[in-house]
């Protein structure tokens, strides 16, 4: 039996990146309802296309299986995005998952195009099975990048993330570029061939890394309440 979440932990954890959203002027805000975050996101300018992924025409996500954060600046312009969903593959692995292509698309056989494909090639997806927390359709405005919002994002998305479920493993991709300017946070491990993806009626075409952390490491930062400065 898994030990249970400290709601005292969590909160503290959370009220360090909450302070640090705010002292840049960002105020932070978490929804459920992912008619209303594609709404939000196509009103949005110079945001690129959601995923399939977070598209409730596309890929439903049941209560309690996904949230979205939002940032809003003092004049309530939206600054910042980004969305998460729960997949249960207690049966399967995220590697399988990703290349029946059901990480993006509810019903495959239905919505996918005949040409869409995903290969994955990293060698820890196959192993990752149970409760999977996938991150992704990050968005930060222009004015604040380079301000340390993604780092602020990463210990948001893991507070709420661990609160919520628990997590046997937390995962996301991002690009060869992110990595080496050492723009990603949150994730303990990475590995190349994540997502080498073609979706075609949304125009994508992707050759990502796999970049993941397990629940137990999850639950070690969480109680360990990690500083906003340090190396995670």
């Amino acid at each position: 039996m898994k030990s249970v979440v400290n709601p005292l932990n969590v909160s503290r954890f959370l009220q360090v990146y909450d302070d640090a959203a705010l002292q840049k002027g960002i105020h932070l805000s978490i929804g459920f309802d992912f008619h209303e975050y594609v709404s939000i996101a196509r009103a949005t300018p110079t945001k690129g296309h959601t995923y399939p992924t977070f598209r409730p025409d596309r890929s439903p996500i049941k209560s309690g299986e996904g949230f979205w954060i939002l940032g809003v600046d003092k004049d309530n312009e939206v600054a910042l995005l980004e969305a998460a969903r729960l997949y249960d593959l207690s049966n399967s692995n995220f590697a399988e998952h990703l290349q029946s292509l059901k990480v993006f698309y509810g019903d495959p056989t239905e919505h996918a195009h005949p040409h869409d494909r995903c290969s994955c090639t990293a060698p820890s997806a196959k192993r990752m099975t149970g409760k999977i927390a996938f991150f992704g359709d990050r968005w930060v405005r222009k004015d604040f990048r380079g301000q340390g919002m993604p780092k602020i994002m990463a210990g948001i998305d893991r507070g709420v993330c661990f609160a919520m479920w628990a997590p046997d493993f937390v995962c996301g991709f991002a690009t060869r570029q992110l990595l080496d300017k050492g723009a990603v946070y949150g994730y303990a491990h990475r590995e190349p061939g994540g997502s080498i993806l073609q979706l075609v009626e949304d125009d994508i075409v992707d050759d990502e890394w796999l970049v993941w952390q397990t629940g137990q490491e999850l639950r070690s930062l969480i109680d360990g309440r990690s500083e906003l400065n340090s190396a995670w």
